[in-house]
């Protein structure tokens, strides 16, 4: 067995350490080994079928921080003074129904699956859409995609706090507008990507105004 690496403590303590920062300390950046480090927790983060349905975008340039703005009502303050800024994208309908083409690259080429696998593979995939789940609207599709994002940003999150850094996650936005800007001004494909979600990095620059509360673990835990 491995020795671990880090102990709980100290993972109950990087939990405890993160909070949803509201302002952070402009004057202080992360290194790009840092920010690099955060995005790789992200690459390695599962996802149902292993289909990593995501994309990030980091928004370093100021003209198009400033633009965010005007959709974004959570994220202005952050826009000014995260370190990092992420947009947490989404795959719609046309990359992840069970017989799309980038499902099907996933498979042989990104995890080289055999034939008979891959055979193999594609229908249960099917039956995961159309039956277990019933995936069969466009909204499902981009929700289930948003699902496994998540799971990312959850990872990137507790990946900063781990390390001293931290974070906010911002879903005040208007998906529609935002998206007509990725569009119109960040070149992407919205037919092809939706936005789940923003999150900023960086340092604080204060402490938070109040303690951490959560409720009880026996109320949201049920033993059988």
């Amino acid at each position: 067995m491995n020795t671990p690496t880090i102990t709980k403590e100290e993972v109950l303590k990087a939990f405890k350490f993160r909070h949803a920062t509201k302002e952070f300390d402009a004057t202080k950046q992360l290194t790009d080994d840092q920010i690099n480090f955060i995005l790789k927790t992200a690459n390695l983060s599962p996802s149902s079928f292993g289909f990593e349905p995501w994309h990030f975008v980091v928004v370093q340039n100021k003209e198009l921080r400033e633009l965010l703005k005007s959709v974004s009502w959570g994220a202005p303050l952050k826009l000014d003074t995260a370190s990092h800024f992420v947009l947490g994208l989404s795959m719609k309908a046309p990359m992840v129904k069970h017989d799309a083409d980038y499902i099907m690259h996933m498979m042989k080429e990104v995890k080289q699956l055999p034939e008979d696998v891959i055979e193999m593979y594609s229908k249960f995939y099917r039956e995961f859409q159309e039956r277990d789940f019933n995936l069969d609207t466009d909204k499902k599709l981009f929700d289930w995609s948003s699902k496994q994002t998540y799971i990312a940003l959850g990872n990137m999150m507790t990946a900063a706090a781990l390390t001293g850094i931290d974070s906010c996650p911002i879903e005040g936005f208007h998906q529609e507008k935002a998206e007509a800007l990725l569009q119109e001004k960040f070149g992407i494909d919205t037919d092809k990507y939706g936005l789940s979600f923003m999150v900023a990095f960086g340092y604080r620059k204060a402490e938070p105004e109040f303690p951490k509360t959560r409720r009880a673990l026996e109320d949201i835990v049920t033993w059988k």
